[in-house]
C-alpha cells in the first residue's frame, strides 16, 4: 500500500509553523522572512513534499488551468512554422497570469481518439482558423460551456475574432508584380483542405476550400488574377514549396516567371527549386511569400513578403481568453500586414 502524501499541514507541524504560513512559502503570494522559508523548505524536504497538490488548486477555482489549442495539419507542423511558435508564445504568456497552459489538439482529434475538444477538461478553446469541421463541432463544444476564440478564422457572430487582412495583404503581393508586368503568374497555396493531397487546384477545389486563411488568401490573388493558376502544397513548409516548385519548373510547358506563395517558407522552398533549376531570382523568376518571418541560410536573398504581427495576434488570442473566463463580452480585433519589397522581385525580362 503507497504510503500517504504528505500534506501542507504536516509540513507546517515539522516546521512549528501554522498552516497558512507554510501555504504562502509555495504560493509566493505573501512574503515571509528568509528564516521562516527555510525552515518551512528544510521540512517539506525532509517528509517528501512537492508542493500543493495542482487538482485541489483546480478543484477549488473550478477550473483546469488548461486552453485547449487546435490547429489544421499535423502538430509538427506547429513547431516547425515560426508564425506559429511566435502566436504559441504569445498565447501562453497571455494565459499564464491566471495560471492556465496549453493543450495542443489537432484539428481531426475533434471526431478521433484521445483528448479531443469535446472531451479534455479545458476552460476555454482557441481555434487557429476555422475550417468547416470545426465549425460543425462549434456549437458541441461551447454548449459545454467553453468560450471560443478563433485566430483567422470565422466561428460566427457571436465568437470573437483574432483577425488578420488576409485577402487585402495578399492583393497588395498580387499588384506588386503585376506591376513589374508579370502575367504568366502561378499561386502557391497552403493545403485547402488539412489532408488534402497536393496539386493543381481546379475551380471546384476553390470553391471548397475549407480552410480560411488560405480561401482568403487565395481570394486575394483572384482580385488581381481571376484565370491565373494556383498550385497547392502538402503543408506550410520549405520542403513543401520545394516540391511545388518542382513540379512548376520542370515541366516543358512554359514556366511561370512569377510565384505568389501564401508563406514565407512555402517562398523560400520555391526559390530552392528554383537554383535548382537554373533559374536566377529575380531575373528569370520573382517570388513572394507571407509572414515576415527570418529564415536561417536565406542570405543573399530578402524575401518579398508581407509582415504579419504574430506576437501581436497570439498575445490578442490569450487575452481574449482571459476576458471571457473572467465574465467578459470582449470585442474581435483586426490587424494588418506591411508590404516589405526584398530582392527576389524584378521587372519581368523582356524575353520571357
Amino acid at each position: 500500500m503507497n504510503a500517504r502524501r504528505p500534506t501542507i499541514s504536516d509540513v507546517a507541524r515539522a516546521a512549528g509553523v501554522s498552516p497558512s504560513t507554510a501555504s504562502v512559502v509555495f504560493s509566493g503570494k505573501t512574503p515571509v522572512s528568509d528564516a521562516t522559508r527555510a525552515k518551512v523548505l528544510a521540512a517539506a524536504g525532509e517528509l517528501g513534499y512537492l508542493g500543493p497538490d495542482p487538482r485541489a488548486a483546480s478543484l477549488r477555482r473550478g477550473r483546469s488551468g488548461i486552453v485547449g489549442v487546435v490547429s489544421g495539419g499535423r502538430l509538427g507542423s506547429v513547431f516547425g512554422d515560426p508564425v506559429m511558435r511566435i502566436t504559441m508564445d504569445a498565447l501562453a504568456d497571455a494565459v499564464a497570469p491566471i495560471g492556465a497552459g496549453l493543450l495542443l489538439l489537432r484539428e481531426g482529434s475533434v471526431v478521433a481518439g484521445g483528448p479531443t475538444l469535446m472531451t479534455a477538461p479545458i476552460d476555454a478553446a482557441v481555434l487557429i482558423g476555422c475550417s468547416g469541421l470545426l465549425r460543425e463541432h462549434l456549437a458541441s463544444v461551447r454548449g459545454r460551456g467553453i468560450p471560443v476564440v478563433v485566430i483567422e478564422g470565422d466561428g460566427g457572430e457571436d465568437v470573437p475574432r483574432i483577425a488578420l487582412d488576409n485577402r487585402e495583404a495578399q492583393r497588395l503581393a498580387a499588384e506588386h508584380v503585376r506591376d513589374l508586368g508579370h502575367t504568366r503568374v502561378v499561386a502557391v497555396t497552403m493545403p485547402f483542405r488539412w489532408g488534402s493531397d497536393p496539386g493543381w487546384l481546379s475551380a471546384d477545389d476553390e470553391r471548397a476550400t475549407s480552410v480560411d486563411v488560405v480561401a482568403d488568401r487565395l481570394a486575394g490573388f483572384r482580385d488581381v488574377f481571376p484565370d491565373a493558376a494556383a498550385y497547392a502544397a502538402v503543408d506550410s513548409s520549405i520542403d513543401a514549396g520545394a516540391a511545388v516548385g518542382r513540379a512548376l519548373f520542370g515541366g516543358d510547358g512554359p514556366r511561370p516567371t512569377a510565384v505568389v506563395a501564401q508563406s514565407d517558407l512555402l517562398a523560400v522552398g520555391v526559390l530552392r527549386a528554383a537554383e535548382e533549376a537554373g533559374l536566377r531570382v529575380p531575373e528569370d523568376v520573382s517570388i513572394t511569400g507571407f509572414d515576415g518571418i527570418v529564415v536561417d541560410g536565406l542570405a543573399p536573398y530578402e524575401l518579398t513578403t508581407l509582415v504579419q504581427p504574430a506576437w501581436e495576434k497570439g498575445r490578442a488570442a490569450g487575452e481574449t481568453v482571459v476576458s471571457l473566463l473572467e465574465g467578459d463580452t470582449p470585442d474581435s480585433q483586426w490587424f494588418t500586414s506591411t508590404f516589405r519589397r526584398g530582392n527576389t522581385t524584378a521587372p519581368v525580362a523582356s524575353d520571357s
